[in-house]
């Protein structure tokens, strides 16, 4: 008898490898699969401007990449003691305007030259739900603004929005061409977060969720070199329990989102990529090991141990880079 639905799981063509660039941007579920990704040495940026949700501050985000236009003074507002921009996270607020206006146009910088060579990129929509300041905020000349991030301001400086599915089309449209102009070998790779937004309502949280799969299949049908890996699905649909979500019901919890880049590694990376995974994560593994003596004799000897493994993974896979690992073996 099964127990869990079964799900088509198409394959990735060409699939992610080695050696491959990837971009990953969208909801906090994009960093549960970069981080992974990164941890196994994959080169990876995620989240230039911090953790989005709605399709709007993707498209912003992305076409602010390939037009490589740096903030100025004039997008920083001052909020609860710190300098923030609508169009970033809030890890990069700060007291310094200079310096957060720095690590914004240092990580737009970095953005646009990954992007312009990167082979893959990943995109993770949350939520149809798009934000607007309107008049009754402190800068009324900004009304009509989306804004990516409301950074704990007073709710009545916004109006909150669900993006008609027409709506995201067009804006995933317009970001398909400009990314073509941009860097026509990237292939985009789109998921759905299994991230519940219950704050809008269980009701509100589907209708949401189904807008930006409709929007999202619409493209992969559409256009060529577009493909949708089903994350949200995998959650929702085949484990299907509140076992495998946090105590907030709302986030998957980690044998969730293990289950979720198990399934991403064998459908969207190649094989010989997915056997050097296999080989780096025991030495990954050692690298988290926290020794109670670190002292002793056993311990400097699983140290050396392996630095060897780190060395001779490098010697074999010259495109590693174990530099940070073999430093730690090495003290």
């Amino acid at each position: 008898m099964d127990f869990i639905a079964p799900i088509q799981m198409e394959t990735l063509l060409p699939p992610i490898r080695y050696g491959n660039k990837l971009l990953l941007i969208g909801s906090c579920f994009t960093e549960h699969i970069g981080n992974a990704l990164a941890e196994h040495k994959f080169e990876v940026l995620q989240n230039p401007h911090g953790i989005l949700f709605d399709p709007a501050s993707v498209y912003h985000s992305l076409v602010r990449y390939i037009e490589n236009k740096p903030y100025t003074t004039d997008d920083l507002f001052y909020l609860n003691e710190v300098w923030q921009s609508w169009h970033h996270h809030s890890r990069f607020s700060g007291t310094d305007s200079d310096v957060v206006l720095e690590q914004m146009n240092r990580s737009l910088e970095a953005a646009h030259v990954f992007l312009k060579h990167t082979n893959w990129v990943i995109i993770t929509l949350g939520s149809s739900f798009s934000y607007r300041l309107n008049g009754n905020n402190p800068q009324a000349a900004l009304s009509g603004l989306r804004v990516a991030n409301c950074h704990r301001a007073p709710g009545q400086w916004f109006d909150k929005k669900m993006l008609e599915i027409e709506e995201t089309v067009a804006l995933l449209d317009n970001l398909y061409h400009r990314l073509r102009i941009f860097n026509p070998r990237a292939g985009i790779l789109f998921t759905i977060s299994p991230v519940r937004h219950l704050r809008d309502g269980v009701v509100a949280n589907n209708r949401s969720k189904a807008r930006l799969i409709e929007a999202v299949h619409h493209m992969v049908q559409k256009f060529e070199g577009l493909f949708y890996f089903p994350a949200y699905e995998l959650v929702i649909d085949v484990l299907r329990d509140y076992r495998f979500y946090d105590v907030d019901l709302a986030h998957p919890n980690y044998p969730a989102t293990e289950f979720v880049l198990e399934k991403f590694t064998e459908s969207c990376i190649d094989t010989a990529s997915r056997q050097l995974m296999k080989e780096l994560r025991p030495l990954m593994i050692a690298r988290r090991h926290k020794p109670f003596h670190p002292q002793t004799k056993a311990h400097q000897q699983f140290l050396q141990a392996q630095y060897e493994k780190a060395k001779r993974l490098m010697e074999q896979y010259p495109f590693l880079d174990l530099k940070e690992e073999m430093d730690y073996f090495s003290r």
